[in-house]
């Protein structure tokens, strides 16, 4: 394999709550004013990532996978997951609030969906005055009294709200109830799945004046309704520096805050390599390629490259692996 810095075309999903922020402050194509995602990095059946540059422009992440295996993911990680992509990356902008959700664990997303459960971290790149999320309870909880507070139409007053800026970083436990606030542009790194339980969408409606399915007995099973202080990350930001981020079973993000050149030997990593500028811009090398990054873009390193160099005069990157 040729192991050069892949980039994919942008996958982009227009959402009820979305907006415009994904094109005005990162440059994506937009087709839609109501756009809340991109997914940068997929192999979800039916949104899988094709290659934008370089010889295997064209080709899908599942081709990839399948014609080179190891050479791409590497050989801890197929041993894992065998040829299916473990993760998925994305940015994500809330116009409006995003329903009131949370997503299953591995046992439990197994049986009901065959798939994946979703553990996944947030980074906020951009937030409005007043931003905000909802993380967790803000007091105890079980079963019965969550479900009466539901019944009322009054969850939201037992809700846990965090005020958030640039930089801050969540990490979201599977069974964690959640929401991303209005006016927040964040990357998001996940497990690979698309399994979401929707408990609360302020009566919204969509384009066809129908209110959106709610999954209510679905999520009583897979809820964490424990009072958990667990979800803000802190990190530093040395310059010139690894700085971890989270380290978790199934991925790990190290923030890089570079104001010069970088270099960094991956050869025992044995497993493929993310690189999400949330800042600046530079150009990223490896041994068979390079390719220029900024803010907003995102770069996948196959296992197979020894190292790789950053070239810059600023930049601040999530560097995610398994």
């Amino acid at each position: 394999m040729k192991c050069y810095p892949l980039q994919f075309v942008p996958i982009l999903k227009e959402r009820l709550w979305g907006g415009t922020k994904l094109g005005d402050v990162l440059g994506k194509p937009l087709k839609s004013v109501n756009t809340g995602e991109s997914w940068e990095v997929s192999a979800v059946p039916g949104d899988v990532s094709v290659v934008a540059n370089g010889p295997y422009a064209g080709k899908d992440l599942q081709r990839l996978m399948e014609e080179f295996g190891a050479a791409l993911l590497g050989q801890g990680v197929i041993e894992r997951f065998g040829t299916e992509f473990p993760i998925l990356i994305k940015f994500i902008d809330a116009k409006l609030d995003l329903s009131i959700q949370l997503h299953p664990n591995d046992a439990l997303a197994k049986e009901r969906h065959n798939s994946f459960g979703k553990t996944e971290m947030w980074y906020i790149m951009d937030a409005d005055p007043e931003a905000r999320l909802i993380v967790g309870f803000n007091q105890e909880m079980d079963r019965e009294r969550y479900k009466n507070f539901l019944k009322e139409d009054r969850i939201l007053e037992v809700l846990n709200h965090e005020s958030v800026k640039e930089g801050d970083t969540f990490f979201i436990n599977t069974g964690k109830i959640h929401a991303i606030g209005a006016g927040v542009l964040l990357a998001e790194i996940q497990q690979t799945s698309d399994v979401t339980y929707r408990v609360y969408d302020f009566n919204r409606r969509d384009k066809q004046g129908n209110l959106r399915e709610l999954h209510t007995e679905l999520a009583l099973d897979a809820i964490d309704f424990s009072n958990k202080d667990d979800f803000k990350v802190s990190y530093a930001k040395h310059k010139n520096h690894v700085n971890t981020m989270v380290d978790c079973t199934y991925f790990k993000t190290d923030f890089l805050n570079l104001e010069s050149d970088y270099s960094k030997d991956i050869q025992e990593r044995d497993a493929f390599t993310i690189l999400m500028c949330v800042s600046g811009e530079g150009e990223v090398s490896t041994t068979d390629g390079s390719v220029n990054v900024k803010k907003g873009e995102t770069v996948l390193i196959p296992a197979c490259a020894p190292a790789f160099t950053l070239n810059t005069a600023g930049i601040q990157v999530l560097e995610i692996t398994i």
